[in-house]
């Protein structure tokens, strides 16, 4: 049918592991509407999925805790008038999603200090500036 879903580098969902579920797209009428199953949706089950490395599939159910139902993630797509098109809306925005949350953690940040003469030089700008304004204060008392 189509591609399989590619999560990161080797790494794909095949179309099996794939639920998908048709209904009808909210929006203005016309003709047509009322009768096609345009709005497709799409059930990834993560937790149960033999596809993910194991690495993934924990960083990807920890990043997605919150849109997760029993481990599965669900993605609506609607935008489209077809339904393929839906399809491979969704397809893109759950790969994307995955791709996302299996990425690996940033590297932690370690801390800088600025130079010292960085430091003088914000400190005699800021002096410079604050006699700037004080001029313009109408005051001449120096």
């Amino acid at each position: 049918m189509s591609d399989p879903v590619r999560v990161r580098g080797s790494v794909v969902i095949p179309d099996a592991e794939l639920r998908w579920r048709f209904s009808r797209s909210s929006g203005p009428g016309g003709q047509h509407v009322n009768t096609s199953d345009t709005a497709a949706e799409l059930s990834f089950d993560v937790a149960g999925s033999a596809a993910l490395p194991k690495p993934y599939k924990e960083r990807a159910l920890q990043r997605l805790a919150g849109r997760l139902v029993n481990g599965v993630i669900t993605i609506r797509a609607e935008e489209h008038r077809s339904q393929l098109r839906n399809r491979e809306a969704a397809k893109a925005r759950l790969s994307a999603l995955l791709a996302e949350a299996t990425a690996p953690p940033p590297k932690p940040r370690r801390p800088t200090k600025p130079s010292r003469r960085v430091h003088e030089r914000r400190l005699e700008n800021k002096r410079r500036r604050g006699d700037v304004k004080r001029g313009r204060s109408g005051r001449f008392d120096a």
